[in-house]
């Protein structure tokens, strides 16, 4: 009787998933072929002002650069990985940011490490802890901040080498879909609403609810046949459906470009604290080789709350 079960759904699910489908809509907007769903074209959505609000926004980096002016107390899991997935050098920290006369300060109020997290000096041994210490923790004292983003252009100069090379991939994996100047190979390549990248991907809108909030969902996926022309290979955003404020990001990056390659992972949620939308919650799963340096397989998670001004 089970067997005849699932022999009859298996042969009835094609026309169940066409059914599913049958009302979604394509259009063409600008050259890009993006696809609604029902619900979305029953919605009376301006499609070319979603894109255009999708292309430009800044709520995304925004949020990032408001923990720079507002206090916090995180939960840091890092690990270094070898490729069997076994742990080689681990971090986990209870962390809490202090703000006071415009400046901030950290406080670690628990940390156990393993392997060789840190050299003599407690400075990373690892670029990718090295990339997250620039995110979410502050040595000494910084002062004279602020978060932002209207008419600042990302920017690295002043930096040279491996400092120049995080600071362009904090941007690349913080900022996706912006163009990122001076990584060689892919600058153009991660401006993903560029003309000439539209035939890159295919896209999609549809709603849902997530974290109890009503969203538009907007899905971006390199096509099979283009992936060695992209960065972003894969990028689902949660909008806000009232404020168009980003509810949350989950995106794929990967790029081989022989003297270096990365193949990255990301999760971000993001919430209100008072008029300010910060990150809660970042996953990352990452392996990368940068020019000179060994092979990292790094997994990290940051959990950020008790925001205070």
């Amino acid at each position: 009787m089970f067997k005849n079960i699932i022999a009859a759904f298996i042969i009835f699910l094609p026309f169940t998933v066409i059914a599913q489908n049958k009302n979604d809509t394509v259009v063409n907007i600008e050259g890009r072929v993006i696809t609604l769903s029902e619900v979305v074209v029953n919605s009376k959505i301006n499609v070319p002002a979603f894109i255009d609000r999708v292309r430009n926004d800044t709520t995304f980096y925004k949020a990032f650069r408001t923990l720079r002016i507002v206090g916090f107390t995180a939960l840091n899991d890092v690990r270094m990985v070898y490729k069997d997935g076994d742990i080689k050098a681990s971090l986990r920290s209870k962390i809490k940011q202090v703000r006071s006369n415009n400046c901030r300060t950290m406080q670690v109020l628990e940390e156990t490490t393993t392997g060789d997290i840190y050299n003599a000096d407690k400075n990373f041994n690892y670029y990718t802890g090295e990339m997250y210490a620039g995110l979410f923790f502050t040595k000494g004292k910084i002062c004279g901040e602020d978060n932002i983003v209207k008419g600042r252009t990302q920017s690295t100069a002043g930096l040279s080498g491996m400092e120049k090379h995080k600071a362009q991939l904090k941007m690349l994996f913080f900022n996706p879909g912006k163009q990122i100047n001076g990584i060689p190979f892919i600058s153009g390549k991660t401006a993903i609403f560029d003309k000439d990248m539209a035939d890159k991907y295919d896209m999609s809108i549809d709603m849902e609810e997530h974290n109890k909030t009503s969203c538009y969902i907007f899905t971006i996926k390199a096509k099979p046949n283009k992936k060695s022309d992209v960065v972003i290979d894969e990028m689902t955003t949660w909008f806000n459906d009232r404020t168009f404020e980003i509810v949350a990001r989950n995106y794929s990056l990967s790029y081989d470009a022989g003297v270096y390659d990365f193949n990255v992972q990301m999760q971000v949620e993001l919430t209100k604290f008072g008029e300010y939308l910060v990150p809660s919650l970042i996953r990352y799963v990452g392996n990368w080789k940068a020019v000179f340096k060994k092979r990292e397989r790094g997994i990290f998670t940051a959990t950020l709350f008790d925001f205070v001004k």
